[in-house]
């Protein structure tokens, strides 16, 4: 690479969804600069500049004229080889092109674009850096217009130089992307001291101490004080703590920098806090169980197969997951740990760093951008540093992609969940079958851990594919909780009811509350009422851009869509017949708050749902309120399944238990099975046995009577049963087809024409076309097909005979606009 006259060509790899990449030819005198792995500025098109990745070099001339590529944005490569072989294993299987798999991994400040609007960071302060003629323009544009998009930057000074200049505008925190303003990012400061350069001199320190003993006392304790915190002429120290050291007010530091004798000065400093180690792994005592389950855990390594973790809910999985982090690390490699939602998060990640300090990073998309940039430079650092610091990365699904070098343990916790998945848009994967493969290619030992295992797991473990390792005990002797069907029609029919709770309930809650202990209440709608409904015509308010009725959300007094976010004025009559009775039908998390007030108006109660978390912190701070007992029912939806551990926590009711079982999908059972278990987990987790209260219409329903039994193995074995014969996971594969067109006059035959292709290929194992349960989405109508296959037949073939059909479908010019999506092991 050394000989600059070599001309070189760069295969450019674009955030685009458009296969393949694109070739550009590199200028020579970046020859000795450019390597696979860095990102470039790209001309794409007439006018768009866009940066993409480098994923191959070669000195073959391409067949077609190629631009130069314009300028490199990174000294050093941002993804690995290891990591561009994980990508491209995810864009096979999941039949997507490398561009979106390219979009869906890197954090947004890594992919700049003529279209990323910049803006002034709000921390910037005038004048406070020294900036060149070109960065002197673009400020002076942006005090004009507060935001303007690369492509405006490069009219002003002039095309090639732009995005080089936008990076290191970023890096120096002048300029932030719009989006990042909208997230409201603002890096952090801190003031910092240190000794002026003159008292370098023992003999001058010493000299200004006994004038200050004379004239300035409080002066010389803030002085004693920088010392004693380990400050000198070259070791800052942070303001805040010197102050409070010191017990002084900032006026005096002022005066003492306006004296010469600090400099005061700030500093951007990480977000990523830093965390001292505060407890010893070793610490940890297992019980007999545990420590029979974490031998066997090695049994399964040795074998080199996936591990099972299956213990019912509080057997101390995670004591078991801290002390395999442990070995992992002390063997230098890294680790990273897969937890579904973000919910999960914030209590899992106190007690992680409690034991690993700031060896543990945390990666997932309520961060901020910038911490993401930090995270990912930080790992991509690992081969080279082998650093400590972020050696083990907790996060969500994203996690997965971020540039390891050498991982020697994944932990995919909760592994059932189906937030795993990706849904929207393209790459479809779900992280728990990535992560297996990810394992694969770092030679890493993988443990997929939960209560109620997907069937697709424990039927990989029970034929042999995984390696099984179960605990049926509670952690310290505690009795599995409870469980108590409160039969609603039996309750209706004494009038025993008050709102939408049962006496059974009602009595528990408040025996609950005297014994100063505390309840969680589940309900999987959020919202006030499911539905508005006029008594005389049965007028139901609907969505204008989907196939959904409108939900009405009391706070703001709305009805809303849950899909597009469409919200519309709540009606004083019917539209349709003018009737005023208008009733609101069905209840949602919002509703059930309200009416615990009345009900219950001595308790504290609190929510949790998609509504009242919507920034960072919310979520922390609604689980910290109820950990400290400020509040003492914590009404949600499926979020308060997600491992959550509070000791008193005595009584769990599930509201309306009747709404899953009754969903049309073949994994229905399934799932109503894994949160019911799942959130009765949560009751009496220490000390006395807790109760979980499911409220239904139908008791004597074979689910309700496993999960009265808490009978997992039962419920699965009949459930495969029904899988067999009909043909459905975990015994064929399914991949989905859907159609979306915003005319279902166009989709109808665009659809019924892909399927009659498809057929003769598939024949009986082609379902569809149908519409979905819910027709229309952001006014796109929708169609979907389900092709089948046995697990036995060649995955890779089937995909190709379905690939090659569309590419068909999609040249007959009929059908151009219509929108083809592919999801495969759909959930």
């Amino acid at each position: 690479m050394s000989d600059s006259r070599i001309t070189l060509f760069a295969e450019i790899l674009l955030p685009i969804p458009v296969p393949g990449t694109f070739a550009y030819r590199v200028p020579f005198d970046l020859n000795g600069q450019v390597r696979v792995g860095q990102r470039a500025v790209v001309q794409f098109g007439k006018t768009k500049i866009m940066s993409g990745l480098i994923v191959g070099l070669t000195e073959k001339v391409p067949s077609v004229e190629v631009k130069f590529l314009m300028d490199l944005l990174d000294d050093q490569p941002l993804v690995n080889d290891k990591q561009l072989k994980f990508w491209d294993w995810v864009r096979n299987y999941y039949m997507c092109n490398l561009g979106e798999v390219m979009q869906a991994a890197l954090p947004s400040a890594l992919k700049l674009s003529s279209e990323t609007t910049v803006a002034l960071s709000p921390d910037y302060v005038l004048d406070s850096v020294a900036l060149n003629d070109f960065e002197y323009l673009i400020v002076e544009a942006l005090q004009i217009k507060p935001k303007i998009a690369i492509s405006e930057v490069s009219k002003i000074i002039g095309f090639k130089k732009v995005m080089p200049l936008v990076h290191s505008m970023m890096e120096k925190g002048i300029l932030v992307m719009e989006e990042e303003l909208n997230e409201k990012y603002k890096a952090k400061y801190e003031r910092f001291a240190r000794l002026a350069a003159d008292y370098r001199d023992e003999a001058k320190l010493q000299d200004l101490m006994d004038q200050l003993t004379k004239r300035a006392y409080k002066q010389l304790e803030v002085l004693l004080a920088f010392i004693t915190l380990g400050g000198d002429a070259d070791n800052e120290i942070l303001v805040k703590n010197l102050l409070e050291k010191a017990n002084a007010t900032s006026s005096i530091l002022k005066t003492m920098a306006e004296k010469g004798i600090f400099e005061v000065y700030e500093r951007k400093v990480s977000r990523l806090k830093e965390f001292k180690v505060q407890t010893d792994v070793d610490s940890i005592q297992l019980t007999e169980a545990q420590q029979k389950a974490f031998d066997e855990i090695h049994a399964g390594f040795e074998a080199n197969k996936p591990v099972l973790l299956h213990g019912v809910t509080s057997s101390g999985k995670t004591e078991i997951y801290i002390k395999l982090i442990k070995e992992a690390i002390d063997k230098g490699k890294q680790v990273l740990y897969l937890l579904p939602e973000i919910a999960l998060t914030a209590q899992i990640i106190n007690r992680l760093k409690e034991y690993f300090g700031d060896r543990l990073g945390v990666y997932h998309s309520r961060y901020g951008t910038n911490e993401r940039v930090e995270v990912w430079q930080q790992v991509r650092d690992f081969e080279q540093t082998k650093s400590a610091k972020q050696q083990i990365i907790i996060g969500s699904r994203s996690a997965i992609f971020l540039p390891y070098s050498d991982i020697g343990l994944i932990i995919v916790d909760e592994e059932h969940d189906s937030s795993f998945k990706q849904i929207d848009p393209a790459p479809r994967y779900n992280a728990r079958d990535a992560a297996i493969v990810l394992a694969a290619m770092h030679k890493a030992n993988i443990v997929l851990g939960s209560a109620t295992p997907s069937y697709e797991s424990y039927y990989n473990a029970l034929c042999g594919r995984y390696h099984l390792v179960e605990i049926t005990e509670r952690f310290g002797g505690v009795q599995m909780p409870e469980i108590i069907l409160s039969d609603m029609r039996v309750e209706r029919r004494r009038k025993t009811m008050k709102a939408d709770f049962s006496s059974t309930l009602i009595d528990a809650m408040k025996e609950t509350l005297d014994e100063k202990n505390q309840t969680i209440l589940f309900q999987n709608r959020r919202g006030f009422s499911l539905r508005l409904e006029c008594d005389e015509c049965h007028y139901v308010p609907q969505c204008i851009n989907c196939d959904v009725s409108l939900i009405y959300h009391k706070s703001q007094n709305v009805l809303r869509c849950h899909y597009c976010g469409y919200t519309a004025s709540v009606p004083t009559e019917c539209p349709v017949c003018h009737s005023t009775n208008i009733r609101m039908h069905g209840f949602g998390t919002e509703k059930i708050e309200e009416d615990l007030s009345l009900v219950m108006p001595e308790a504290k109660v609190a929510r949790l749902d998609l509504d009242t978390t919507r920034s960072k912190n919310d979520y922390q701070s609604i689980l910290e309120s109820f950990q400290d007992h400020e509040t003492n029912i914590l009404v949600g939806t499926q979020m308060v399944t997600k491992g959550l551990d509070f000791d008193s926590v005595k009584v769990v009711g599930i509201l309306n238990a009747d709404n899953m079982l009754s969903f049309p999908d073949f994994r229905a059972h399934e799932r109503s099975f894994q949160l019911m278990a799942q959130v009765a987990g949560r009751a009496g987790r220490k000390g006395k046995q807790g109760k979980v209260i499911i409220q239904t219409y139908e008791p004597a329903h074979p689910v309700l009577q496993d999960v009265l039994r808490n009978d997992f193995r039962g419920l699965y074995e009949k459930q495969m049963v029904i899988r067999r014969q009909f043909g459905y996971p975990p015994f064929y594969r399914l991949i989905l087809i859907r159609l979306k067109h915003k005319d279902y006059q166009k989709l109808n035959p665009a659809a019924a024409e892909l399927a009659s292709m498809l057929r003769p290929i598939f024949k009986q194992d082609l379902l569809g076309p149908e519409y979905p349960v819910v027709s229309r989405v952001k006014n796109l109508y929708i169609k979907q097909m389900i092709v089948k296959f046995r697990r036995d037949y060649n995955t890779q073939k089937v995909k190709e005979l379905i690939a090659d059909q569309i590419r068909l479908f999609q040249q007959n010019s009929d059908y151009k606009a219509v929108q083809v999506q592919l999801d495969v092991d759909p959930m």
